[in-house]
């Protein structure tokens, strides 16, 4: 099966000059998902929908200025070199590990000043995320970005690069549909959980696993030398979320004996 690309324009519309593009359609309809998952599991493990609207109008922003200052630090020549290019959102530059990093430690100060369990909000929202980057990298597809090496497997994707038809793998699919078996994972772990965090440390190692690979075939990684940085930091996610899980498992088993 060969992908076809440029089937689908960039631009979804344009509006009194302003080009709003499918990439934008698809993050903010993958927004608009989310608050609705919200909003049906209210009160699921004392977390209320309040607080989550609460939260978003904080962590939202904040999520997405910290995708671009990841980005930018791991390109840094380039963007000292065009200073203007850093605010232009639109030209394209974030990551979601540095979208992750940014949302976590607002969760935490924010569940801090709330008295909110940090590891319940999270699990109340975890299922959400891979959901959300499943639909997103479509996005991907429609700007013709973030594709693999080139490849001749059957399942394969075609681009024109320099005028020369390449055929590539289609990564953007790859984490689409390894985000979406993910997202189904932890829906059906999230109606029987065992303890306070485990929904979350099941997808930080899922969806480091994912990345790995998947960031292994991809030929616009950041790199830091000749290091993969979404590689190893998948490495270090996997290895934090594996030891996170297991403190929290036997946490709950002590305060289940002292009980």
């Amino acid at each position: 099966m060969i992908i076809k690309t440029g089937i689908i324009p960039k631009i979804a519309i344009s509006f009194m000059g302003i080009d709003i593009y499918w990439y934008a359609i698809l993050i903010t309809s993958a927004i608009a998902i989310g608050f609705l998952w919200a909003m049906l599991h209210n009160g699921r493990y004392n977390i209320k929908y309040d607080d989550v609207l609460d939260l978003s109008l904080i962590m939202i922003p904040i999520a997405i200025i910290c995708a671009r200052i990841y980005y930018v630090l791991f390109d840094l020549n380039y963007y000292l070199s065009n200073p203007s290019e850093i605010l232009n959102f639109r030209n394209g530059g974030i990551a979601i590990y540095g979208a992750l990093i940014g949302g976590i430690i607002t969760i935490i100060i924010f569940c801090k000043k709330k008295k909110i369990n940090v590891f319940d909000l999270m699990d109340y929202l975890a299922p959400i995320i891979p959901l959300g980057q499943a639909i997103g990298r479509w996005g991907n597809y429609i700007n013709i970005e973030a594709y693999g090496s080139e490849t001749n497997l059957p399942l394969r994707m075609e681009i024109i690069e320099n005028g020369i038809t390449k055929y590539v793998h289609p990564t953007f699919l790859y984490e689409s549909i390894g985000n979406f078996i993910l997202f189904i994972i932890l829906f059906k772990i999230s109606r029987k959980r065992k303890f306070s965090g485990q929904i979350t440390c099941v997808y930080l190692l899922g969806y480091s696993f994912i990345r790995f690979f998947v960031e292994g075939l991809r030929t616009d990684s950041l790199m830091l030398g000749n290091i993969r940085i979404s590689q190893f930091l998948s490495i270090v996610i996997f290895i934090i979320a594996i030891i996170i899980y297991f403190k929290r498992k036997k946490y709950k088993k002590y305060n289940y004996k002292k009980s």
